[in-house]
């Protein structure tokens, strides 16, 4: 659970009578509010009367979190806890004067729920030497410096001195106070671009002097940290080695913002959280806070769908690691030891599952949500694949999970079983890129693509496999500009020397494009989208390619 909470929460992304686009915590920077107004009529007003911190708590704990993070300072500078460094804090500059950090400590110790900050270390508005605030002060890193791509500090000496001022009089000894006084379990950094690498090595260096047990995120000095924090509110997610954290938030701001309705539905959350689990990921999800100390209740319902789900569904979560087995049309899978979850969003109509690439024997196959554990037939189709008869209607409308037992550890074939009953997705994510141009987009709803695809060297490659003939149409979904109309791409199987089918991409946002068919006989294939002709400074942005049976007759073999 991510909270961000903080005195702008009061205003609710707007200010003067008109609503703020985008992000509500950047309400100080946008608005361009001088610091004394800032403190005035923002923090001097903030009085969340309504705030409990055991029910926040109690909130994360029944939603299924297993850790809290919240904004102890953002970019405004302004610190939510009992801060000895500076007076800047919510203790001594608002009316309300408790420290909820404090609160929060002790009620997620009481929910068995560890507990975190996010910490602001490059970005402080409220300081006359740290980097952002250039409407009140002559700063570093503000709207007027970041332009042209360059580094601020690369021209700038005497900006580099004034940010070790801050560094050195404000943010390193607010972490070793949140260390000291806190006892927290994470430290989460944020916007490290704003501030020289060797200032936020120092930075590290300190915290992780002030807490070695600390788990430390990638946003300060990214190689340094103990995991990757991926791109904000993912839609889809690009591959990553090692540990990683995707941080979706429930609408499309973090902080609390009134004119904000984008609330998306918890069988959204449910669906990224298994697809997240799949590729050996976490999802931190965020929540805004009211500036009255409520969490709202489009909020609260989200959180409680999830947690309803988690009730019956968590150990296919919690505990899990990265899936062997390849994405299956009906859905994903997570491990635990010589156990596979699977998550099935798409239920088989004629109640039989196929799970393609499993060559594990099966010992044992039930139904999570069912208490009695009633065993489901299994059985052994082909070399790779296996057969689970299911009931007809599905457990749950979004994620319902099967658990299957296998003999030692999990073997798997990494191709992609195709499915000739229902549509196979193939993300770009989730294909081989290569080439030295493109690469992946972060995952957000508007970049979870393919990007800067601007070489006929460039392609992306799928692995798949079908047990029997099979005749498939193959739809594109894309975006593209204006001035990349006219392109053409082309979807090639097996080999370079196949027939590939070819299109001309159109400009617009996720343009869904039938290619044409292809005609695939019984074993592995590769799909590979490569570029025929660019236009433009790219081909296209490439999100994903869709097979599915050709209508008609059934295919025969040649």
């Amino acid at each position: 659970m991510f909270i961000h909470w903080g005195v702008y929460s009061g205003p609710a992304g707007e200010w003067n009578g008109e609503p703020v686009q985008g992000y509500a915590e950047h309400l100080m920077r946008k608005c361009r509010i001088p610091i004394e107004t800032y403190k005035k009529e923002v923090a001097g007003k903030f009085n969340p009367t309504k705030f409990d911190a055991d029910e926040w708590a109690r909130l994360a704990k029944e939603s299924g979190f297993g850790y809290m993070v919240i904004t102890s300072k953002h970019h405004d500078g302004f610190a939510m806890f009992d801060s000895d460094v500076s007076d800047f804090n919510v203790v001594k500059q608002t009316p309300w004067k408790r420290d909820p950090m404090k609160e929060l400590k002790a009620a997620t110790a009481k929910q068995g729920i560890k507990f975190g900050f996010y910490y602001s270390q490059a970005w402080d508005w409220g300081d006359a030497n740290a980097p952002g605030n250039d409407w009140d002060f002559d700063n570093p890193a503000g709207d007027r410096l970041l332009h042209g791509g360059k580094n601020w500090w690369e021209s700038s000496p005497e900006y580099i001195a004034k940010a070790q001022k801050y560094v050195d009089g404000k943010a390193i000894p607010q972490l070793q106070e949140l260390v000291r006084k806190y006892h927290p379990d994470i430290i989460w950094f944020d916007t490290s671009s704003k501030m020289p690498p060797a200032l936020n090595l120092q930075v590290l260096k300190a915290t992780r002097a002030a807490g070695p047990d600390l788990v430390i995120n990638s946003r300060c000095v990214g190689s340094l940290g103990d995991y990757s924090s991926t791109a904000d509110r993912p839609a889809e997610f690009p591959p990553h080695e090692g540990d990683w954290e995707g941080i979706p938030t429930t609408n499309e701001s973090y902080g609390y913002h009134k004119s904000d309705h984008s609330h998306k539905p918890p069988e959204h959350f449910i669906t990224l959280i298994a697809k997240a689990a799949a590729r050996g990921g976490n999802l931190m999800l965020n929540v805004g806070p009211r500036g009255d100390g409520t969490i709202d209740p489009a909020d609260v319902a989200i959180l409680r769908g999830i947690g309803q789900w988690m009730k019956v569904n968590g150990e296919s979560i919690h505990g899990t690691s990265r899936t062997p087995l390849p994405v299956q049309a009906w859905g994903e899978s997570t491990l635990k030891g010589k156990t596979l979850y699977l998550h099935v969003f798409n239920w088989p109509s004629d109640g039989k599952l196929i799970v393609g690439g499993l060559k594990s024997k099966v010992v044992g196959a039930h139904l999570l949500a069912d208490s009695s554990k009633a065993p489901l037939k299994v059985e052994r189709v082909s070399d790779l694949d296996v057969r689970i008869d299911v009931p007809s209607s599905a457990p749950d409308k979004t994620d319902s999970v099967i658990v299957l037992q296998c003999e030692g550890d999990i073997r798997a074939d990494d191709s992609r079983l195709l499915s000739l009953s229902q549509d196979n997705v193939l993300h770009v994510f989730d294909g081989q890129l290569s080439g030295e141009h493109a690469k992946f987009g972060q995952g957000k709803k508007e970049n979870a693509y393919i990007e800067q695809w601007s070489e006929k060297d460039d392609s992306v490659a799928w692995r798949v496999r079908v047990s029997e003939p099979a005749r498939l149409n193959v739809a594109a979904v894309y975006d593209a500009d204006a001035d990349s109309a006219g392109s053409v791409y082309a979807v090639r199987v097996n080999s370079p020397a196949s027939h590939p089918l070819t299109a001309t991409v159109r400009g617009g946002t996720q343009q869904s494009q039938l290619v044409g068919a292809v005609q695939l006989e019984p074993g592995t294939h590769e799909i590979r989208v490569e570029a025929v002709k660019i236009i433009g400074k790219e081909l296209m942005r490439l999100r994903s390619i869709t097979l599915t049976k050709a209508p008609g007759e059934p295919a025969t073999s040649k």
